[in-house]
């Protein structure tokens, strides 16, 4: 019988290369129901709608964890509350993860709780939960009925920050909510709220809540009457294990600004109800008198007598208290308190519920107590990232926990013994980003919270895409903001915390520090956590960095010279109100957690005239100079903006020397709304240009299209923004991008990428956007069109793992590279329409208007039936005209793209069609309908480039495509054969399964039969090879169709071209073929038609003849 084995050689080749394929169609289908014909509004939705965005990670250093809950019922999943990027969750014990928040109106999480009674109830509180200098804000409680698959927000939204919530365990409709409220001002839903109708409804059982709108009103003196509560929430809750009406409740005053931090004051304390938490009373004999800062609790879950609280106070220090009467006394036990970047950022604590008297606190470094908080011992390891939020425990595994930090999720199954790292996370909290301008693939760089500065690929040579070993660190630390040599990619620079800046050399992989140093004589230089760097764009090797002043090297770095004065207010930071009012130097500031405060922000130098340099500062300030810093000009209040804005971002015009853009940010006073300026005087005046931006979207930064000059995007607190009249409107931006803060853009100006730097989910690219420069209104009344393509790199994708994950199980990460080939973008004006369509459209309309429905003849349904649809496609043509692919186009209206793979379509319809050669080819595009073939749209022009430099020359591609074209052709005939063979030796087959049950069959007759079937066996083998031996694994030669097969796959499939030894396979298989050919021929045809005469005069039927009985199935 006919070798199963044939398929996996079977190379069926057309014998023109005009020949049409299935290729891959990816369809952006926008604005169905409107008409093209649009204005920018409706144009730019369209464009949108076709635009995607590609997450390009890094995970290798993941980013901050809010919380973690794991099911007690399912063990396996886990939700992950992401301190700013959503909420994730796994069902596999972190093998995978999925986000199962995104596109909600937040994206910060504070924290996460399952309820104890129906574990497929999930709450999430959100905004982070700490007072860190760099958090994003909530907007509420949610709830999920499903596990996480869809969501209702439950209200608090003024809360912000929401620390803890937790379910009654004995009714799912009680719930509390711990609301540490606003950190940036005063006011908003703080306090420990309850609801007992499932969240519908909440009332405050403890803190001062909502301002009323009359309090609002009040000057800042009459306010101070009020200010210590107007500032103070929960900041954590706890229940006794045992008597759920016993609850413990802390409260916390605290407030940050852009100048300082004050965390303690006398509204933190304990507090305790003992109904249900309808009303509290504070506790205090034994607990420190007096301010207070933050503070956390627990209750032992195997002695609930035992009460246990961290708690900061003034200066840093406080310590670790613990009760063994139900609260009532207490005393202090330790003098540890969260070290590192402060208590507001950690102070958080965890006691094991399987241990009695072993607890956990959050600090910069993982601490554990087995003493019940006498002792403290660090147990953070080696190998783990510090800065730990949240702790998890496993329901019946004592040693295992999952820990989150500022480095992501890690989980151990030896009580904090080792740890193991969940690379899988991509949630990195990028301050800024840089590109460079290496060939053919450029780099991302980019500075992170806690997770150092960081730099890897746009995209790959591999199938595998961009995986975790593509990335590296440039530099440690907090990294921010970071620039790259436009002319030199091995030049990076980039800075940590405070303007910690060093110049970094890829080639050699070191790092110089190059931070400016004052003078003996000259003040000291206050840097912002996050100083701005600029490389001129007259001298890539000028630089420009800021302090209080600018400063200038001329030689990358090596040495500087201040070009400015003190550019901001100068102000003393202790004679500012904070908590509505000036406090003592000797107050509760936490002033370590702090940027310097009077500095430079924001800096650019106009790319038309050298020495237009235009600077921002964080205490409201923009100043400018026109000769290279000799005088300045200072702009301190801009109509409808803040006074205290901080500058996020300033940029010159890229195509008028006049023009300067800024975007103003005053969210540290609690205003949250986006204030984009634009200044036609080079900073004279200045107008807003926010259009339609909604509120609670401060702006970060903004970039100018290069080409476009009213082209422009806009990173915000929630989503990245795009204008085509240069801001009178906006439009956001989709196409896969999550609810997320994007803190800064840059332009890959030779590729036409957008890089985006999300605060939460690491890097986005959106490649080629040059669609919105290219889908004009003129191309939007034609009928169809093409836009142009972008050079397409001409190569073949490696394999390094061996597929895309290779073998390194489910976990592995990997973030996508862009489309493999020439992607062509398309615009259909209108949607063909069936006659069906058209019918079932028209009865809709009679329907609607209370008609009666014409019924339609059965005439017509077989005419709809009947019907065959259009056809569009795009034909590939070289430069002397001949077709080397066809892709087929949809039919619907809207901006469609179709990929083409680089590859001859139809040359080959099994395997690997051969790569063309690199060069200039064309594209056109053709309806064909009923008997007519036309051509529509217009022509464009692709451009393949090849950037692959092998070791081993590559054979001229023309004459690589003549040879495989002639081995093609004679794979078609070889393969053909194999078909008709294959069909007789069936037809045999059957016929002597006839000839054996049948009572005028002879032996004659059987034996002529057999025979036939065993020398069509024999030609089978000759083709296809001995499956009899290769069953047995015994040695055999290979059959005809496999020498010209692997000759033909071997040289299609990449760029090298044919063997010596293909070429001597493929004519040892050509000349088997030759032979056997005639041969076989004779045998189909005269020995086949042979046995049917003889069966014929036997008069037995060559088919079973089947019968309608007349009766109906059932």
């Amino acid at each position: 019988m006919l070798s199963c084995r044939l398929a996996a050689y079977l190379i069926i080749p057309f014998l023109f290369v005009t020949a049409i394929c299935s290729p891959r169609m990816l369809s952006a289908q926008t604005a169905n129901d409107k008409n093209t014909n649009a204005d920018d509004g409706s144009r730019a939705k369209l464009i949108t709608g076709a635009l995607k965005f590609r997450s390009v990670g890094p995970a290798f250093m993941s980013g901050r964890i809010g919380d973690v809950a794991i099911d007690p019922v399912s063990p396996n999943t886990w939700y992950v509350a992401v301190a700013s990027g959503g909420l994730w969750k796994t069902n596999n014990a972190g093998t995978t993860f999925a986000p199962v928040f995104d596109n909600k109106p937040s994206y910060s999480m504070g924290c996460v709780s399952i309820d104890p009674s129906t574990h497929t109830t999930v709450w999430v509180g959100t905004g982070e939960n700490n007072g860190g200098r760099h958090i994003g804000f909530g907007d509420g409680v949610y709830v999920s009925h499903d596990s996480g698959k869809s969501w209702d927000h439950k209200g608090l939204d003024k809360s912000e920050h929401i620390s803890k919530i937790l379910v009654d365990p004995r009714n799912s409709n009680v719930i509390f909510a711990a609301s540490q409220g606003p950190l940036w001002s005063s006011g908003g839903q703080r306090g420990l709220f309850k609801s007992i109708d499932g969240g519908e409804n909440w009332k405050l059982v403890l803190g001062p809540g909502l301002l009323s709108s009359a309090d609002q009103k009040l000057s800042n003196d009459e306010r101070s009457k009020i200010n210590d509560k107007s500032y103070t929430g929960v900041t954590d809750v706890v229940l006794d294990p045992k008597n759920p009406d016993v609850m413990y409740a802390a409260t916390h005053q605290r407030h940050r600004n852009v100048w300082a931090i004050i965390n303690c004051g006398p509204e933190s304390g304990v507090f305790k109800s003992i109904d249900g938490g309808e009303s509290w009373n504070q506790l205090g004999k034994g607990l420190p008198a007096g301010d207070m800062g933050k503070i956390s609790l627990q209750v032992s879950p195997q002695r609930n007598n035992y009460i246990y609280a961290t708690i900061e106070l003034p200066g840093r220090k406080g310590g670790f208290w613990r009760s063994d009467d139900w609260g009532a006394s207490w005393t202090k036990t330790n003098d540890f308190v969260s070290g590192g970047t402060g208590p507001h950022y950690y102070q958080e604590l965890w006691a094991d519920p399987h241990r009695f008297g072993v607890l956990y606190q959050a600090n910069n470094y993982f601490m554990r107590s087995e003493d019940n908080g006498s002792t403290w011992e660090n147990i953070e390891g080696r190998h783990k990232h510090v800065d730990n939020h949240a702790v998890a425990f496993h329901p019946t595994d004592k040693d295992f926990l999952v820990v989150g930090c500022d480095g992501g999720v890690y989980r151990s199954y030896d009580y904090c013994k080792t740890w193991l790292f969940c690379p899988n996370l991509p949630l990195t909290q990028f301050y800024k980003v840089a590109v460079d301008y290496d060939y053919p693939f450029y780099h991302i760089a980019g500075g992170t919270q806690d997770n150092n500065s960081q730099y890897g690929p746009s995209r790959t040579r591999n199938v595998q895409g961009i995986r975790n070993s593509d990335w590296q660190i440039t530099i440690g630390g907090d990294g921010h903001d970071t620039a790259i040599d436009p002319k030199d990619p091995n030049i990076i620079y980039a800075e940590s915390q405070q303007g910690f800046l060093r110049r970094f050399d890829r080639s050699t992989g070191e790092s110089v520090r190059i931070q400016p140093q004052p003078g003996p004589q000259e003040e000291s230089f206050r840097f912002n956590w996050d100083s701005p760097i600029l490389i001129s764009p007259h001298d890539n090797k000028r630089l420009y960095f800021g302090s209080q002043f600018l400063h200038r090297s001329d030689d990358r770095g090596d040495s500087w010279k201040k070009v400015s004065p003190s550019l901001s207010r100068n102000q003393n930071r202790y004679q500012l109100p904070t908590m509505g009012r000036v406090h003592s130097i000797d107050g509760a500031y936490d002033l370590y957690a702090m940027s310097q405060y009077g500095n430079i922000t924001s800096v650019d130098e106009s790319p038309l005239v050298e020495g237009l340099l235009y600077v921002g500062t964080d205490d409201g300030l923009i100043q400018v100079s026109e000769d290279g810093g000799k005088t300045w000009r200072k702009t301190d209040r801009i109509f409808n903006v803040p006074e205290s804005f901080f500058v996020n971002d300033i940029k010159a015009d890229l195509h008028n020397a006049d023009t300067v853009y800024a975007c103003l940010d005053d969210h540290k006073s609690g205003d949250y709304r986006p204030f984009v300026v634009k200044s036609s005087d080079r900073g004279r005046n200045w107008t807003l240009m926010n259009g339609n931006l909604p509120d609670k979207h401060l702006c970060w930064r903004i970039v100018q299209d290069h080409v476009d000059s009213n082209l422009f995007f806009l990173a915000t607190e929630f989503g990245i923004f795009t204008t085509l009249d240069a801001g009178q409107t906006w439009h956001k931006l989709g196409g896969g991008l999550p609810t997320i803060s994007f803190r800064d853009l840059e332009i890959q100006r030779r590729e036409n990428d957008l890089v985006a730097a999300s605060f939460g989910r690491s890097f986005y690219v959106l490649d080629d956007y040059s669609l919105l420069r290219n889908v004009t209104a003129d191309s939007l009344q034609d009928d169809f069109y093409l836009y142009p393509v972008r050079r397409t790199f001409w190569y073949v994708q490696e394999n390094k793992l061996g597929g895309r994950k290779g073998y390194q199980g489910d976990s592995l990460y990997n973030a996508d590279n862009p489309d493999y080939g020439a992607v062509i973008h398309y615009h259909v004006k209108d949607s063909w329409q069936s006659k069906a369509a058209k019918r079932k459209e028209k009865e809709g309309k009679i329907a609607g208007s209370g008609g009666d429905v014409p019924t339609a003849s059965f005439a017509e349904l077989q005419a709809e039936q009947d019907e065959v649809p259009p056809r569009q496609y795009v034909d590939i043509s070289d430069a002397a005209g001949n077709i080397v692919a066809r892709l087929d186009l949809v039919l619907n209206k809207g901006i469609h793209k179709v990929i083409w793979n680089m590859r001859y379509q139809g040359l080959f319809s099994r395997g690997s069609s051969p790569l063309v050669p690199p060069g200039n080819y064309s594209a056109q595009a053709y309806r064909s309908e009923d008997d007519e073939t036309v051509a529509i749209g217009n022509k464009i022009e692709l451009a393949l480039e090849s950037i692959i430099s092998p070791t081993m020359p590559i054979q001229d591609r023309n004459e690589v495509i003549k040879q495989l074209k002639q081995m093609g052709q004679v794979a078609n005939k070889s393969q053909l054969l194999s078909r008709q063979l294959s069909e007789r030796l069936g037809d045999v087959q059957s016929l002597i399964s006839r000839v054996m049950n049948h009572p005028r069959a002879t032996a004659k007759l059987l034996n002529q039969a057999q025979r036939l079937r065993l020398q069509l066996e024999s030609f089978d083998r000759m083709l296809n090879g001995d499956e009899l031996k290769d069953e047995r694994w015994a040695m055999t030669k290979p059959g005809i169709n496999q020498r010209i097969s692997s000759s033909i796959s071997s040289a299609a499939s990449g760029t090298y071209g044919p063997t010596k030894t293909a070429l001597e396979q493929f004519k040892i298989g050509k000349q088997q073929f030759e032979e056997l050919k005639p041969k076989l021929e004779k045998l189909l045809d005269r020995e086949f038609k042979s046995l049917q005469a003889a069966i014929d005069i036997a008069q037995i039927p060559r088919i079973e003849i089947e019968l309608d009985s007349g009766e109906d199935e059932d």
